[in-house]
């Protein structure tokens, strides 16, 4: 780790409910009522694990606007942003494979599915295609996620892991 901030996001993404927050929000610029209805938890609940990303950066205010004497903050995940390099990601893959376990209970059977887990020798030209695959797969999979529940869309979960190892 290179400085706090570091460890504020790294632990600010080691909590289920955060990735689940961070999902809702690529495609939506939601409040933390929004959120709490959308996710089946209280309001408080919803408004701390915000105010936990937002502190660590990894949210930001999209807008506010006046509510019945208050002010609602609609948040936004900035997902194209790159995180620091060398950051400690033992925490993020933890959390992922909790997240995954939730994600596989609730897998709609006819829906397609590829599963793949490998750790396997190819050439380097091989290996940099398989990476530029996924991560055009992320991008696209980010950029045309759709605000909950919207019409003609369904739920889908892509969790990637890929790096290199030192044999």
């Amino acid at each position: 780790m290179s400085n706090g901030n570091d460890i504020a996001a790294l632990r600010s993404t080691a909590h289920p409910l955060r990735l689940r927050i961070l999902s809702l929000l690529t495609a939506s610029e939601l409040s933390a009522a929004e959120v709490a209805r959308e996710l089946g938890v209280t309001h408080a609940n919803a408004s701390y694990h915000l105010r936990v990303l937002f502190d660590a950066g990894e949210v930001e205010i999209a807008s506010e606007e006046r509510i019945r004497g208050g002010v609602a903050k609609r948040y936004r995940h900035p997902w194209r942003r790159e995180h620091p390099p060398g950051r400690d990601r033992c925490v993020d893959v933890r959390t992922m494979a909790h997240e995954m376990v939730r994600r596989v209970d609730l897998r709609d059977q006819a829906t397609k599915a590829s599963f793949t887990d490998a750790e396997l020798w190819v050439d380097p030209e091989v290996w940099q295609r398989v990476v530029g695959l996924v991560a055009e797969a992320s991008v696209l999979l980010h950029s045309e996620a759709r605000p909950p529940r919207s019409d003609g869309t369904l739920p889908v979960s892509l969790t990637v892991a890929a790096f290199g190892i030192t044999p």
